[in-house]
């Protein structure tokens, strides 16, 4: 009898200024260590925290795809894995769709374990979010400047 499938999936996002044009990646692994996925995605213009949580969303639908057992999440995003992990609380409001919508993503897993690990440890999916990243900028490059979202400005109040 096999084990049951455990699936390790690596996150990462990348942005260009911030906000600005993003990449966000996913590397699906068994538990050997083999690559059995790869997805990026260029978009933006966005800041860095929307990027890790494309990554995350990128992965989990990658993840679906194959039907694990188990899953384990490893990010080196501390905010992202503790917001996930409800050690966080979500104070930019632009980010709570996009954690409901992980929430969403990880209902249909029976066991999912979320890691911060060193940014070392996340080299591929740090490459492959990269590359994405630089094709949105080379898209954003392409665009008219009056056809390009303007970043707003944000003020903070602080006491």
């Amino acid at each position: 009898m096999s084990e049951p499938l455990h699936l390790i999936v690596y996150i990462d996002g990348a942005c260009s200024g911030n906000p600005g044009p993003c990449g966000a990646a996913a590397i699906v692994k068994d538990a050997d260590g083999t690559t059995l996925l790869e997805k990026g995605r260029a978009f933006g213009p966005a800041t860095n925290n929307v990027a890790e949580y494309q990554a995350l969303l990128l992965g989990l639908e990658a993840a679906a795809e194959l039907h694990p057992a188990r899953l384990t999440i490893r990010s080196d995003s501390e905010l992202l894995v503790r917001q996930l992990a409800g050690q966080y609380k979500i104070k930019a409001p632009h980010l709570k769709p996009l954690l409901r919508e992980a929430r969403r993503l990880l209902e249909p897993f029976a066991s999912v374990e979320i890691q911060h690990i060193p940014r070392t440890e996340n080299a591929e999916a740090d490459k492959l979010s990269r590359k994405a990243m630089l094709k949105a900028r080379q898209v954003d490059a392409e665009l008219p400047p009056e056809a390009r979202k303007t970043p707003v400005q944000k003020t903070f109040r602080l006491k």
